[in-house]
């Protein structure tokens, strides 16, 4: 069943198109990987599918319903209920600890202080960073940071989870570790995954790709800047 599809996506900056009439689906439970080399609109499109920016033109569809012409209280709510976010660089508020960063979704929702910390925790434990439950950022890895950024993202069980180059910043090992969790993730919850990366390797932990190019969709598919994907990637 589709869940998420655009329409004819348009936008620019200025007088800098970033998206060119841009076309997708995304069925519920799917993880579809966007390529693509920088700056062909990877971000934007995203940003578009989320609802955080409007396309100039085009449509985006949340269950069969327009998104794009929702108010932004409405896009933002559907972003602390039914959306997830993941950054490269997991944006963490510095001063709060993992288990209160992740908790933070639930907080702002209305949540008991209770609650939200004991889900937290279980999320914690399920992307296999509870032993930091009580650190700040300061003190954690890199890897470790991002993947209290994906439970953070998660805690909600949303049923599309948006990741922006989500390895981007980390080295090869904990890059695996943490797609690993996700795609665990999205298969258990049945959680669709829009995942953005101009790595192969990454695409690779994906169902499906599409590749961007000119703020288009390549029919081809090839991704001429994009390094090949190692041997027993999932596809």
């Amino acid at each position: 069943m589709t869940l998420l599809q655009a329409r004819g996506l348009v936008k620019s900056y200025g007088p800098t198109p970033a998206l060119r009439g841009v076309d997708l689906e995304v069925a519920e439970g799917e993880i579809l990987a966007v390529t693509g080399p920088s700056g062909c609109g990877k971000s934007t499109l995203l940003h578009c599918l989320s609802g955080i920016l409007r396309p100039d033109a085009g449509e985006v569809l949340y269950g069969g319903q327009r998104l794009d012409t929702r108010s932004e209280a409405d896009r933002s709510r559907l972003r602390r209920t039914d959306f997830g976010v993941l950054f490269q660089f997991g944006q963490l508020v510095p001063e709060l600890t993992a288990a209160e960063n992740v908790a933070l979704p639930l907080l702002l929702a209305g949540q008991g202080r209770r609650e939200a910390r004991a889900a937290a925790l279980t999320w914690l434990e399920r992307l296999d960073v509870a032993d930091v439950a009580d650190a700040r950022p300061g003190e954690m890895s890199g890897g470790q940071q991002q993947r209290c950024a994906a439970a953070r993202a998660l805690v909600t069980e949303p049923r599309v989870l948006f990741a922006d180059e989500p390895t981007g910043a980390l080295d090869a090992l904990a890059g695996e570790r943490l797609l690993a969790c996700l795609t665990r993730t999205a298969h258990e919850r049945h959680t669709s995954i829009v995942l953005i990366t101009h790595d192969a390797s990454v695409a690779a932990y994906a169902d499906r790709e599409i590749t961007l190019r000119d703020g288009a969709v390549d029919p081809t598919g090839l991704g001429a800047d994009i390094a090949p994907a190692p041997t027993g990637g999932r596809r």
